[in-house]
């Protein structure tokens, strides 16, 4: 059977398609960035398709929409791809070759992207409030620096409550440092309403995954913590773990919930020790049920 090897240089507008067979570049396309135009050149190929797509900001989207379409769709890392980098002469076309030239070597290192169109959303809501979080913050240091310009420091129920504002600019009489502020709360008070919102979706998406609610009733870490936890250590073997992780999370929860509520409630060091331990717990239980497909696995093939 024909193996193709098609290396996709992608771009917000355009994308350049090599396709390989047999270590020659037989058809170059260049094509609208879309699902349609590009799933019409692959099924056009008769053989197995093997794709190839430098890691970027639309990687995640094209490799849910196309991974059905290839036999093998890889997102490789571009920092170590060298050849690309490094060698000769660097356009788009030209890249693409590099990159079906690669793939077809087997030089290119993988980056994981889920299948979970789900809990792709929640990881994009993750990153967006925590932005917002963080804009939210860099207005309320900007707020309490232009106070310090004037001599003056402000309290944090003036910073945050709208109702508190107008009384304590009277108080502090003085009109230049308030239109300033006027200016500067527009800002904190719609990146505050944005966190708030950011926060009930993630409460929502969140909902649908038991292990973030088991998560979030562990001391020191709460309804974010274990939202940003669950989002951002994703392994291709998730699937698999699942049950076995959940287990053994249950069975962390229940020895922290027999502890006295004193102990429960403590803060700092010890907390993020406790987190510490039951992420360590959780990454050894995954390595030994990887450990367990590969064994499996070759025993299967030694029985075939």
């Amino acid at each position: 059977m024909t193996t193709y090897y098609i290396g996709a240089d992608v771009h917000s507008n355009s994308t350049e398609l090599a396709i390989e067979r047999n270590q020659k570049i037989v058809q170059r396309y260049k094509l609208p960035t879309s699902i349609v135009a590009l799933s019409n050149v692959l099924d056009s190929l008769k053989g197995q398709k093997h794709l190839a797509i430098e890691e970027g900001p639309m990687a995640g989207w094209l490799y849910r929409a196309l991974s059905k379409k290839v036999d093998k769709l890889l997102i490789c890392d571009p920092r170590r791809n060298k050849l690309i980098d490094s060698d000769g002469d660097k356009d788009d076309k030209i890249d693409a070759a590099k990159l079906a030239c690669l793939l077809r070597g087997n030089f290119l290192r993988s980056v994981y992207h889920s299948d979970d169109q789900g809990r792709a959303e929640l990881k994009h809501w993750v990153s967006l409030y925590h932005d917002r979080v963080r804009d939210a913050v860099r207005n309320i240091n900007k707020i309490r620096a232009c106070c310090r310009m004037h001599g003056i420091s402000i309290p944090r129920q003036v910073v945050r409550q709208a109702k508190a504002r107008d009384k304590w600019l009277s108080k502090a009489n003085n009109q230049t440092l308030a239109r300033q502020l006027e200016l500067l709360w527009l800002g904190y008070d719609a990146t505050s309403r944005q966190v708030r919102i950011a926060r009930r979706q993630l409460n929502v998406l969140g909902s649908r995954y038991k292990i973030i609610k088991l998560w979030s009733e562990l001391p020191g870490v709460g309804l974010i913590r274990a939202t940003t936890l669950f989002a951002y250590l994703d392994t291709p073997t998730y699937g698999v773990a699942e049950p076995l992780a959940v287990q053994k999370e249950k069975q962390i929860v229940e020895i922290l919930r027999r502890r006295p509520p004193e102990d429960r409630q403590r803060h700092g060091r010890q907390r993020q020790t406790k987190v510490r331990q039951i992420t360590t717990a959780l990454g050894r239980q995954q390595d030994l049920e990887k450990r367990d497909i590969g064994r499996r696995s070759k025993r299967d093939k030694t029985k075939e």
